[in-house]
């Protein structure tokens, strides 16, 4: 593996970019405080912009590894930061990552997430060595399954009661894909 940490990527209508600690205000109100956003998340909704600076401190700070990556999206056209895409666990004996995303409900159903995804994954292998990238959502939360359907994911199965999320415990569903099928 070859990590490189977190660079700047482009799609045609995004920055995916490094958060800034002055990102906080637009984090908490794009996506951090809403109830709807962190449903399927594991970790709650935050209950003010404070929770959200602390965070952005203790990313922006990770930085500083060369296997740290964690994307804040943003709009081209208006430079509003809307969600976040980040590598949330690697297995280094197998060079696989695992993906976690998220964004404002206002953005939901654009195609914005897969946009994002697709430019996470073609990084992900072609510069920082990756062979396998994983993702899992909530069995309830088909919505991100079909984002993972979409960056060219694979359904390789469900595990029951084998994940905890703000819902409580719960079936995940896994989808993957290898550098070779990308």
């Amino acid at each position: 593996m070859n990590h490189c940490g977190t660079k700047e990527l482009h799609t045609n209508r995004l920055i995916l970019r490094k958060f800034r600690l002055e990102d906080g205000d637009a984090m908490y109100q794009n996506w951090a405080s809403d109830d709807h956003v962190t449903r399927f998340l594991t970790w709650p909704t935050h209950p003010n912009a404070d929770v959200t600076r602390m965070l952005l401190g203790y990313w922006v700070k990770n930085y500083e590894k060369q296997d740290y990556y964690n994307w804040g999206i943003e709009l081209k056209e208006t430079g509003e930061l809307i969600g976040n895409i980040s590598v949330v666990q690697i297995n280094e004996e197998i060079s696989a990552a695992t993906l976690g995303y998220c964004m404002g409900r206002k953005w939901w159903g654009k195609g914005i997430m897969p946009e994002a995804g697709k430019a996470v994954i073609r990084y992900l292998f072609e510069e920082a060595g990756f062979n396998r990238i994983a993702a899992t959502h909530d069995k309830n939360n088909p919505n991100s399954g079909r984002v993972m359907q979409k960056i060219g994911m694979r359904y390789e199965g469900t595990l029951r009661a084998a994940g905890k999320n703000n819902q409580g415990v719960v079936d995940e569903v896994w989808y993957g894909v290898l550098k070779d099928e990308y």
